[in-house]
């Protein structure tokens, strides 16, 4: 199986995240690791696409929420095309499985909202079917670092997301 983890960063801890699932995810096969920063390879071999972003001002960031994001960096960086921009780059499809994730704070999604069913709804409306529902890791502020525990979570999330993609009935 091949597999594409794509992440959205600012301050490492989606990155983080989304090695770490793709770590757990390596014994099913190849697995490749970009930034949405990056030219949207060719998914034309791709089983699977796993995309985590951060949530910006409750949802998917924009660009004014990540020029906020580099202002917070001390204003390193520059704002690029996020994941919105990155899923707006892949082709329409009934392509490969999805899966997605997010980082936010610890909090209520109805106070807090989710980048993760922002990616899902995108990646839905372009053709994609989610392999596994969305999932949230959770910071202990804007620039982290993560919560105790999420790193050991994502791990289970990447088997979880490879037991899901590799059984016989998926």
């Amino acid at each position: 199986m091949k597999t594409l983890v794509a992440y959205e960063s600012w301050f490492g801890n989606t990155r983080r995240i989304a090695e770490v699932v793709a770590g757990a995810l390596s014994p099913t096969g190849e697995v490749d690791v970009v930034s949405v920063d990056d030219p949207v390879p060719s998914v034309l071999h791709v089983d699977l696409i796993v995309i985590g972003a951060p949530t910006h001002v409750h949802g998917l960031s924009n660009k004014a929420s990540r020029e906020g994001a580099i202002q917070q960096r001390g204003g390193i960086g520059e704002a690029g095309i996020g994941a919105r921009g990155w899923i707006e780059q892949l082709p329409l499809c009934g392509g490969p499985r999805v899966a997605v994730f997010d980082t936010r704070a610890h909090k209520p999604e109805l106070f807090v909202g989710s980048a993760a069913h922002g990616l899902a709804k995108r990646l839905t409306r372009r053709g994609y079917k989610l392999a596994i529902e969305p999932e949230s890791f959770f910071v202990e502020g804007t620039p982290g670092p993560l919560e105790q525990g999420e790193l050991e979570r994502a791990v289970e999330w990447g088997k979880a997301l490879a037991n899901e993609v590799m059984s016989p009935a998926a």
